[in-house]
């Protein structure tokens, strides 16, 4: 099928920006709706709604006066309709072309991760390794793969022989396919075995020498955030010499663990799920640190905060690491205000001479944005300076054109 894109659609793809919404659809097997003149808005939604074709489908991407912008995946349920995964017309858009975009991804990290310091990390990213839509997680011998929308849904057993030769050639012997958001089963695991010995619950990997246990079953993402690696590194770095330290939104306790390991003296771990809690202990056993040195508090971490003031707590080291609040552009505003009032309650427990570090993993809310949020006026005091900004690690690449992709901050004040 020919998918005609409007002008602004089909700029966005000689960029290289891997997506393409509905509303650029201006219509199909070989029928373009006009981009301009009264109606035309009109016109193209019709023209876009009556674009017929099934997930996975491969579709070639046209628009005026240019019969060939590229090839992609329809989705048939996702407000982006096509994923652009070439902008060549040969070769083919097929099994083999996936394969090889594959085992090029997995090359690229042959020489970031040789030695045994660091045995998790993300394999295939998705856009940034330009196979849009498809996560690749390494847990030591597991690997853990995740769709975005069901584009590729059609094509995993196709793909498998290939992931399974490419992979284990690297030594993973087990691959499990993760349940899409809302796909957990009766006991609330979300991980299928697809291929090689059984899956584990849960594994202990190494990130830069430091132990981690991962809930591959039940945890979020892929089992863990993986694209805080480098982030935990530079935590563990601030915390020497620190005598309290806090982690708020602590989940499995990376933060948490690395503010122990790099000399802390007592780190307390805020989050409202208990057994995140119970994975962080065994974290800290794993890397001979007695958890009971440390405090879990499973609370809101907002009414942590207002009690912590009230009592006159103090932490010269914090780490907060929310959730996304905005997982939409119309939440922007609301997420902007959200990470304000976080902000300036964090500040209140703030010792003088302490170091904040902040993080968003929202990628409708820009670097500039968030440093907005972190202003003297929503902190309240103006002795704190931006020591440095960070983003993900190498292992989760990005593209020019696609700015969603830089959807991590680290912003570290002190």
């Amino acid at each position: 099928m020919r998918v005609h894109l409007t002008a602004t659609a089909a700029a966005a793809v000689r960029r290289g920006h891997p997506w393409v919404y509905r509303d650029g659809i201006a219509g199909a097997a070989g029928r373009a709706a006009s981009a301009g003149g009264r109606g035309a808005r009109a016109h193209r939604a019709v023209a876009a709604a009556a674009v017929v074709a099934a997930s996975g489908e491969v579709v070639e991407l046209a628009a005026e006066g240019a019969p060939f912008l590229g090839r992609g995946l329809w989705d048939a349920d996702s407000p982006i309709a096509v994923r652009v995964f070439q902008r060549t017309q040969a070769p083919a858009l097929d099994e083999r072309a996936l394969a090889e975009r594959l085992e090029r991804a997995f090359a690229l990290r042959d020489g970031w991760f040789a030695g045994r310091d660091t045995t998790a990390y993300r394999m295939c990213n998705g856009e940034g390794d330009r196979v849009p839509s498809l996560v690749i997680d390494r847990y030591d011998r597991v690997a853990v793969v995740r769709l975005d929308g069901g584009l590729l849904a059609p094509w995993v057993e196709r793909l498998l022989p290939h992931l399974a030769r490419a992979l284990g050639a690297r030594g993973v012997r087990s691959i499990g396919l993760r349940a899409p958001a809302g796909g957990a089963d009766a006991e609330g695991k979300k991980l299928t075995h697809v291929h090689g010995p059984p899956l584990p619950e849960r594994v202990v990997v190494r990130e830069l020498g430091v132990a981690m246990e991962v809930d591959l079953a039940r945890g979020q993402k892929t089992g863990a955030f993986l694209d805080q690696r480098d982030n935990r590194a530079r935590v563990r770095a601030l915390a020497a010499g620190r005598r309290r330290a806090l982690n708020l939104f602590s989940y499995a306790g990376g933060f948490s663990v690395a503010a122990a390991l790099g000399g802390a003296g007592r780190v307390t771990s805020v989050d409202s799920a208990s057994a995140a809690h119970a994975t962080a202990q065994r974290t800290f056993r794993e890397n001979g640190v007695d958890p009971s040195a440390h405090e879990f508090v499973t609370a809101d971490v907002f009414d942590f905060l207002e009690k912590a003031r009230a009592r006159g707590d103090r932490y010269d080291l914090i780490v907060s690491d929310p959730p996304s609040f905005a997982p939409s552009e119309r939440a922007k505003p609301r997420a902007l205000g959200a990470y304000r009032r976080l902000h300036t309650a964090v500040a209140r427990v703030l010792d003088p001479g302490g170091v904040l570090c902040a993080a968003s993993c929202s990628s409708h809310i820009s670097m500039e944005d968030f440093v907005g949020t972190l202003d003297d006026a929503t902190l309240e005091r103006d002795d704190l300076r931006v020591r440095a900004l960070h983003g993900q690690p190498e292992d989760h690449p990005t593209l020019p054109a696609w700015w969603e992709g830089r959807y991590l901050k680290f912003v570290v004040l002190e």
